[in-house]
C-alpha cells in the first residue's frame, strides 16, 4: 500500500492519458501545434549544409542548358511552317549538312580509307598457273507446284543408278604415260627444261660452315612478290630441289596427282611453271637422284611409282601395287635400289634394273602403317622407319618376310610419327616429327643404341585441311634443320639440333600462309615451303642468281 505522499509523486512523474489528451487541446494561437522534443532536434549531419541553395552553374552545364533551350525554340519554329514548306529550322540543318560534308571532303577520307582496305587486303600473287575460267551455269525457271497447278502427277519409273559417286578420283593410269604438259597447247617440251634437267650438281664437297656464319648466311635470304607462284592447283603433299647449282629449278605434288616444274629463271608455260599429270590420287613423295639428276621418282596413293623422264618425254612405270604407296628413299649409292614403304604398312625392295614393274622382295612388318623410311647415307644396308608410335632401324641383310627384327628401336613418342630422317651427311643423328607436338632428335652414332639427344617443343596439329608439318635437315648444315610453323605470324624456323632458334624466315607481304612442306636447296643458299593452296614460296640470299 502506497501512502498518499507517494501517490502525488507518481502522479506528478508519469502524466495519464487524460492530462496528454488536456495538453494537446491547450493551443494558442502562437504555438498552434505542439511539436515533441525530438522533432524540434536538428540532425547534426544537416546542420554543415544550407538549408535552401540555389545548385551551382559550372560552364558545361550553362552550356548544356543554353543547348537544349536552343533545340526546344528549333523545335518549336519547325512546328511553325513557311510558305516554301520547310522552316527556318529545317534550312539551318541542311546548310549545316552541307558545311560539313564540305569539311570531310577536304580532308579524304573516304579516299584514304579505301586506300587503307586495300593495303589491309592481301592478294595472293598471279604469278604461275592462272585460274581457270569459271562456267556459267544454266538458269532454270522457277518450280512450280502441279498440285496448285491442278495438273496430275505423272507416273515416273525410279532411274537404275539412283546417285553418280561424288569426288571419286578418276582411275589409275597404268603403263609409260606422255610427258605432255596440261597448262600449253604444245606438246613438245622446251629445250631449255632438257639443258637444266641433264646439268649435274656440283661435285666438290660443301663445307659445313660454323654457326655463326651460317646464322649470317640465314639472315640475307629474303622473299620477293616474285619468288611465290602457284605451281599446282590444290594442296602440296610433297616438294623437291633438283641438284642443279646454276639454275633453281623446283617440283611439287598436290592432293590431284598433279607435278608441277617451276624455275625462277625461265618463262616457259605459266610464268616458268609446267604443269603434268602422272598420277591420280595425292602424290605423297618425291625426290632427285643425287648420282643421276635425271632420274627424279614420285610415289602416289593409286599406287603407282613412276620416273620423269625428261630425254624421253615419258613417265616410266617403275614400281606399280594396287593403292597405298606412302614413302620411298634410294637404298644404294647408285639410286637404283629403292625402299618402298606403303600405307598398310609394308615394305618393298624396288630394282629399277630388273624388267617390269614389280618388287624384289616384299616384308610386312608389325604395324598399323609406314609413314616415312630414311636411309642411312654412309652404311646403306640400314633405314629408319617410322611407324605408329615409334621409329624401328632394321637392316636389309636380315629382313623376313613378316615380323621381322628391329637393330634398334627409338622410344619415348606417345602418337602418331609423321617423319623420320637421318642426318644428310654422316647418319649420326635422326631427326623425328611427332604429333605430340614435340619434334626429337636421337643419337644414332652406334646404330645398336639410339639415345634421345633433345625434345624440342612445336605445334603440330595442322587439322583436316593441311599436310602434316615434317622437320627436315639442310644437306649443306646437316646439324640444322626447318619446320613450318602454325601460329601468326606465318614463317618457317631453323633450329640447331641444341634446340636452339637460329633464324625465323617470314614477311608480312609475301607469306601469309601455313608452309607445311619446307625443302633446302642441296647446294646452293635457297629455301622453298609449299601451302595448301598450290603455292610455293623461296627465300634465296641476295648472292644467288635465280
Amino acid at each position: 500500500m502506497h501512502t498518499s505522499s507517494e501517490v502525488s509523486e507518481a502522479d506528478v512523474k508519469m502524466p495519464t492519458k487524460r492530462s496528454k489528451q488536456e495538453a494537446v487541446m491547450d493551443l494558442t494561437p502562437e504555438n498552434p501545434v505542439r511539436r515533441s522534443s525530438r522533432q524540434t532536434l536538428v540532425a547534426k549531419r544537416l546542420e554543415y549544409s544550407p538549408k535552401e541553395e540555389k545548385p551551382v552553374e559550372t560552364p558545361r552545364k550553362k552550356m548544356r542548358l543554353e543547348l537544349h533551350s536552343e533545340t526546344t525554340q528549333k523545335h518549336i519554329k519547325s512546328e511553325e511552317q513557311t510558305n516554301e514548306g520547310l522552316s527556318a529550322y529545317e534550312l539551318e540543318r541542311l546548310e549545316n549538312i552541307k558545311k560539313n560534308q564540305e569539311f570531310l571532303s577536304s580532308l579524304n577520307i573516304y579516299k584514304v580509307s579505301e586506300e587503307l582496305k586495300q593495303s589491309v587486303r592481301r592478294k595472293p600473287t598471279n604469278k604461275g598457273l592462272k585460274r581457270s575460267p569459271t562456267v556459267t551455269r544454266e538458269v532454270l525457271p522457277p518450280r512450280r507446284s502441279n498440285r496448285l497447278q491442278n495438273i496430275e502427277a505423272a507416273q515416273l519409273e525410279l532411274p537404275k543408278v539412283i546417285c553418280d559417286p561424288v569426288d571419286m578420283p578418276p582411275p589409275k593410269k597404268s603403263g609409260p604415260l606422255p610427258m605432255h604438259p596440261i597448262n600449253m597447247s604444245e606438246i613438245e617440251l622446251p629445250e631449255q627444261l632438257l639443258k637444266i634437267w641433264t646439268e649435274s650438281s656440283a661435285k666438290e664437297k660443301l663445307k659445313q660452315m660454323e654457326l655463326k656464319q651460317y646464322r649470317s648466311t640465314l639472315s640475307k635470304m629474303k622473299i620477293t612478290k616474285d619468288n611465290v607462284a602457284k605451281v599446282v592447283k590444290k594442296r602440296i603433299f610433297s616438294a623437291a630441289f633438283h641438284p642443279s647449282s646454276s639454275n633453281i629449278l623446283m617440283a611439287a605434288g598436290d592432293y590431284s596427282g598433279q607435278v608441277g616444274l617451276w624455275s625462277l629463271s625461265s618463262t616457259w608455260g605459266d610464268d616458268g611453271v609446267l604443269l603434268f599429270e602422272p598420277h591420280s590420287r595425292p602424290v605423297t613423295c618425291m625426290a632427285f637422284s643425287s648420282a643421276n639428276p635425271t632420274y627424279f621418282l614420285s610415289t602416289s596413293y593409286d599406287g603407282s611409282m613412276r620416273r620423269m623422264d625428261v630425254e624421253k618425254a615419258m613417265f616410266d612405270d617403275v614400281y606399280d601395287v594396287d593403292d597405298g604407296l606412302k614413302t620411298f628413299d634410294f637404298l644404294s649409292h647408285d639410286c637404283m635400289s629403292v625402299v618402298v614403304g606403303t600405307w598398310f604398312g609394308d615394305i618393298a625392295f624396288v630394282d629399277r634394273r630388273t624388267p617390269g614393274n614389280t618388287h624384289e622382295s616384299l616384308h610386312r612388318l608389325d604395324t598399323k602403317t609406314v609413314r616415312c623410311v630414311s636411309v642411312h647415307p654412309l652404311q646403306k644396308q640400314y633405314f629408319a622407319v617410322a611407324e605408329s608410335q615409334f621409329v624401328n632401324i632394321y637392316d636389309s641383310r636380315f629382313m623376313k618376310k613378316s615380323k621381322s627384327t628391329p637393330v634398334c628401336q627409338l622410344m619415348g613418342h606417345s602418337k602418331s610419327i609423321t617423319s623420320a630422317y637421318f642426318s644428310p651427311n654422316s647418319g649420326n643423328r635422326i631427326l623425328t616429327s611427332c604429333m605430340d607436338n614435340y619434334i626429337r632428335i636421337y643419337d644414332t652414332s652406334a646404330t645398336s643404341k639410339a639415345p634421345l639427344l633433345k625434345t624440342i617443343r612445336h605445334d603440330m596439329q595442322t587439322g583436316r585441311w593441311l599436310s602434316k608439318l615434317s622437320a627436315v635437315w639442310d644437306p649443306k648444315q646437316e646439324d640444322c634443320f626447318a619446320v613450318g610453323y602454325l601460329s601468326r605470324p606465318r614463317c618457317v624456323q631453323v633450329y640447331h639440333e641444341s634446340g636452339q632458334l637460329l633464324h625465323t624466315f617470314s614477311d608480312e607481304e609475301n607469306l601469309c600462309t601455313v608452309q607445311s612442306v619446307v625443302a633446302f636447296h642441296p647446294t646452293r643458299s635457297v629455301l622453298m615451303g609449299g601451302n595448301s593452296s598450290g603455292r610455293l614460296h623461296v627465300f634465296a640470299g641476295h648472292t644467288e642468281s635465280l
